[in-house]
Formats: C-alpha cells, structure tokens, sequence
C-alpha cells in the first residue's frame, strides 16, 4: 500500500523548517475579502488566532465561488435516504439559492452576525443548507444531535443563548420515527434562556403544531421569501470570528462549546482534501456519518464543498437498510471516489457478510480509498476491508477539537508504510510527542500521554465557548507548552502514532466520544441509588459499551432487575438512546482508594478480562472480588 516517492516527509519537513511559509502558502486557496499579511498572532504560552487581519465568509467559499466560477450545475450534494426511499440531488447554483434564501429568512427574524443559531435536524440536506446559511449571515451555528434527549439539548441552549433555532418534525430511524418536536419543546421549556424564533421544517412522516408567535413552517418562510425576492448576501467576517460551536463531552459530564474559527477553518480542511484525501474537484467525496458530529461538519458540509467536490448525505444505516450492501450501493450509484467513516460501520457489515459477498454485487471500479476515523480501527477490521475491497485502507485519528487529522496517512502525497493498529504518522502541523504524567518526554515505543507541541495549527479550537478559563485548564494547564490530547499512547522508531486508550472518564461508543461522568450524574439521580460508577466495556461492534455498577439504598423494597430497567429508563431520557446504556449491575460497594476515589480503571479491566495489579492504595481488595462475581452472575464475565 505504500508508495516509494511519497512526497509525505518533504511536506511534513517543509513544514517545520518554515510553518508560517507554509500556512500562508495554504491560505492562497482561499477567496478572502482582505488577505492576510500575517499569518499567527500567538501570546507567550503558545496559543493564539490564525490570519488575524484577514476577512472572508465561509458560505462565500463553500457555494458562491464555485457558481461564479462557471461550475454551478455541478451536483453539491447528494441525499440519499433508505429511511425514506427518497434522494435528490443538489447543484451548487440550487444550493446557492436555498442558501441565500434561508438567511434572508433568519434576517428577517432578527439573526444577525454573531448571534447564535441551534440546529436540530435530522440527516436531510437542509441540515447543511441551515449550515450554510447561518455562516451566510456571519451567525455562528451549533448543531446539536438529533438523538439526544431534551435536557442534553436544554443545557446546549443555556450555554449558546441562540437567537433562533431550526428544526424537522421528526428523525427517522429502523426502529421508527421520532418525534423532534416534542423534545425541542420540553427542552426550551426545561431551559431558562429562550429562543426567539424556531423554523421547524415538516416531514410527511410526522406533523405537529406550531406555537404561535415563536414557531414559523420552514416551507412557508422559504415560499415567503422566494415571493419577496428576498436575497441574502454574504457577511464579511473576521477570520478569527467564531464560525461554529461543537459540544462535546466534558469529564465533569458539562460538555464543553469547541469554538471553530472562520479562516483557518476554512485553510486546513482544503489542505485536506487533496493532500490527505486525494480527491480532486468534482469527485464524489462521502462521509458517512451525521451532521450532529465533527466528521458531518468537516467531511459531509465543509472540505468538499469548500474544495468543489459533490458530498453525499446518506440517511440510513450501514446494514439493514435493506443489508449489508447499503454501502456499496451508495458507491456504485454515485461513483464515489473516496468514503470516510468509522470502524463500527465496518464491524457491523463485516458480522452480517463475513465473505463479503455483497460487495461482488456493485459495480466499484471508482472506489479509491476508505478512511477509517472515530475509534482506533482493530487490525482484523483493517485487513477484512483491506482484502474485500482491494483498495487502501487508511486508519487517521482526530479530535472534535482539531477538526481535522491530527494523524494518519497522506493518499494524495503517496501512501507511506504504517502498521496495523497505528493512526499514522503525524500532518503538517502536529508536532506530536509523548510525555510521562510529570511532563517529561517518554523513549520511542513506550506508552504515555499523547501531546501536540503548542502552536496548534489553523482549525484546531482557540478556546471553549464562553470559558476561556476552562479551554486553558482542560487542555494547555497539565503540560505547559502543550496541548493535552486525553489520549494516551505510543510513538514507534518511525514516527508512527498507536492510540491506545482515554486518560479520563470518555468512553466511545461507536464513534460517539460520551461522558461516562454525565451517565452517573444521571444513575445516582435516582432516589434507590446511593453510588454508582460507569465504565467501558470493550464491545467487538460498537468499540465500548457503558456498565453501570450501582450501590442500593437501605431499606429499597425493589429487585434489582426492576431498578435497573428504571435505570436504563433514566438514562435514555436524559441523555438519548445515542448512550447505549444497557446494563446496570447491582453490587454491595464500589472499590475505592483510601481517600475516596473509585477506581474506574482497575473495574473497567476485570469487566474486560485483562490483567491488573492490585492498586496500591486500595481501601478493601476484597471490593474487587466482589465485583467479579458480580459479573459472573450475570454473564458478563466468565
């Protein structure tokens, strides 16, 4: 798979020797309204904001170059929905005017540049015209997962303070429609900071009714404003204005607003596309994931719609939606050049079709490459997809906080040689290095924290929204001069990049970095429990399952078993069925240190099989017994 005259370490070297050269190099890509003539504007402990006198809008770069260029009757997106049997297909010049239209809409509602917008859709291309739209005004956006449940999304309006939020009626998935609307109600009534103005856009699957004066029928604005002749044009922004807040999980179960910046946003993920990608302008790029994630904001919105590419939407399941050969369905139909998604989806058509013999059913003579990110990608994965599809098969590994790769492999360079099991090598930009838990550098090949020497490049966060404070504690305080990625792992002779595991409470579930901090929250909220921990189980499909270990109250006249459907109830509700809570185990007492705290790491190894040594300040190691047969009993351990 490797290619001899991989131009990989000439760029990683020219990068090094001179990384401003090289930024603004990049940032000639990009269609600015001023152009930078600096490129970092960083403080003395290494962070700090790229291109910081330049102006341009997002929006602009992703849809109205492309159409001014000469190329709008080129396909932008592709919707293809099993759910529903339906698809579409978008132009860059319909994309334009769904575009323009939308935030004329959001104008007229009072959306102004830096006011926030919440979207809470489903995956139809309107989640990515709203996107769009939003950037349009100079607005800032935050998508939030149409999985999870009202309080999860109440806290993200407390902390965004949207101006106006936009929504569907429903989500639909194998198991059934789900109502949207209800929820987006109970969240905004359970949230103290109130939207103004809420689009919801109808799916015949599911009606509901609008609350006068704050709910307005998306199809209805859009008609209105199309009558009108209402037109938005693009709102120059800085390129250090917020372009996005992301939430992601936070060890304490708060989760914490990534800010994504407008203009070093926009420089690394065209870098990506073709250098990392390797696919050209007008190719068929798709991630298959959600929008609600970083991998739909980058890799199904951005990079290939900033770099000219079609993108596809695929709302649907990598099987049962009908099979196993949903995926190659989707590459056939559309000659997709390049997917990206993650391990799971491969886990779960590898158990349905171990042969493969789907796959013989579609034509894929245009496949070129598959990209694996969102959890380490087991070997055995690897070489299944290796051997069935007769392409390469690149494991990388990124943060929602970067938003691109951190490491990985450069198809459009040429390939270099990495092991089964790596993420890698390290991209322009990442100086990545490991370091023992006093900070002190680590020999190669020996497992510690994984940290990237400060300055971050260009699209990684600048801070966390509205907590400053907290952006510098979570990430730079620990190791001075550095940013601490929470992953622990090893650098080999080569310079390639093993992650092996979390160094907090994250747990991730089929792509899905959650909070296992928020799932005890959620548990020891319970009237009949009195302590609880959560960890991750290995599960061969989904990476890591959550367990919950709960301690009864005294004098609780329930079995455990109807405790712990009330549990899995509890958690559901609050989090969203995205948590795959599905086992609480009722135990005596949780093992501990002598001062106090449980010790998730040792129980996550007995529930896992693995060796451990007996830690050294552990209050009873008769605890860890008991938790053993615990299991046992259960039959989650033999």
């Amino acid at each position: 798979m490797a290619n001899n005259q991989s131009q990989y370490q000439d760029i990683y070297d020219q990068w090094q020797n001179d990384p401003e050269a090289f930024w603004m190099k990049a940032a000639e890509q990009i269609d600015w309204f001023t152009a930078p003539t600096t490129c970092f504007d960083g403080d003395s402990n290494g962070s700090g904001r790229w291109f910081p006198d330049a102006t341009t809008n997002t929006c602009y770069n992703a849809v109205d170059r492309h159409v001014a260029a000469g190329r709008g009757d080129q396909a932008a997106l592709i919707y293809d929905s099993p759910m529903t049997g339906n698809g579409r297909q978008i132009s860059y010049a319909e994309l334009l005017d769904e575009v323009e239209t939308l935030a004329a809409v959001l104008a007229r509602r009072g959306v102004t540049k830096g006011d926030r917008v919440i979207i809470y859709m489903p995956m139809v291309p309107e989640a990515v015209i709203a996107m769009l739209a939003v950037a349009r005004l100079g607005a800032v956006h935050s998508v939030v997962f149409g999985g999870f449940a009202p309080a999860e999304l109440a806290i993200r309006i407390n902390d965004a303070t949207p101006k106006a939020m936009i929504s569907a009626t429903c989500g639909i998935e194998p198991s059934g429609v789900i109502a949207y609307k209800p929820l987006l109600d109970q969240a905004i009534e359970q949230a103290s900071h109130k939207p103004d103005v809420c689009l919801i856009m109808a799916r015949e699957q599911q009606d509901c009714a609008l609350i006068n004066g704050r709910d307005y029928d998306y199809a209805d604005e859009m008609s209105h404003a199309r009558t009108a002749g209402l037109k938005q044009a693009c709102v120059p922004v800085k390129a250090t204005d917020p372009l996005y807040i992301l939430y992601t999980s936070g060890t304490t179960g708060q989760p914490k607003g990534v800010v994504r910046d407008n203009g070093g946003h926009m420089v690394a993920l065209m870098w990506t596309m073709d250098h990392i990608y390797g696919v050209q302008p007008g190719e068929v790029f798709w991630a298959a994931s959600d929008v609600g994630w970083v991998v739909g904001h980058s890799y199904i919105c951005y990079a290939p719609l900033l770099f000219g590419c079609t993108s596809v939407m695929y709302e649907g399941k990598p099987v049962g939606t009908p099979d196993a050969g949903a995926f190659w369905r989707v590459i056939s139909t559309y000659h997709v050049s390049v997917l990206f998604t993650a391990p799971t989806a491969f886990r779960a058509i590898r158990k349905v079709d171990p042969q493969g013999d789907l796959i013989r059913d579609y034509d894929l003579s245009g496949f070129r490459a598959l990209f694996l990110a969102g959890e380490r990608t087991d070997p055995d994965t690897l070489h299944w997809a290796i051997e069935k599809l007769n392409v390469p098969v690149i494991d990388h590994w990124w943060q929602t906080e970067t938003g691109w790769t951190i490491a990985g492999n450069t198809l459009g360079l040429g390939l270099v040689d990495v092991p089964a099991g790596s993420s890698g090598r390290p991209m322009p930009g990442y100086d990545v290095q490991v370091l023992d838990d006093e900070g002190m550098p680590v020999e190669r090949g020996t497992l510690g924290n994984i940290v990237v020497k400060l300055p971050l490049p260009p699209s990684c966060l600048p801070t966390l929204w509205g907590a400053d404070d907290r952006f510098h504690d979570a990430y730079l305080r620990t190791f001075p001069g550095y940013y601490m990625t929470s992953d622990a792992g090893i650098v080999d002779a080569t310079g390639n990049v093993f992650i092996m595991a979390r160094t907090d409470d994250i747990i991730n579930v089929a792509g899905h970095r959650l909070s296992t901090g928020g799932m005890e929250e959620v548990i020891t909220s319970h009237a009949d429990v009195a302590e609880c921990a959560v960890v991750g189980a290995a599960d061969q499909l989904k990476g890591q399952l959550p367990v919950g270990f709960y301690v009864m109250n005294d004098g609780v006249d329930k079995t455990p078993e109807e405790l712990e459907a009330e549990l899995i109830k509890l958690v559901r509700g609050q989090i969203g069925a995205v948590a795959a809570f599905k086992t609480a185990v009722a135990v005596k007492r949780l093992p501990k240190t002598r001062s106090g705290k449980i010790l998730r790491g040792t129980m996550q190894k007995i529930i896992d099989g693995e060796a451990y040594n007996m830690p050294a300040t552990i209050d009873d190691p008769a605890i860890l017994d008991e938790i053993a047969a615990a299991l046992k009993a259960r039959g989650l351990l033999d």
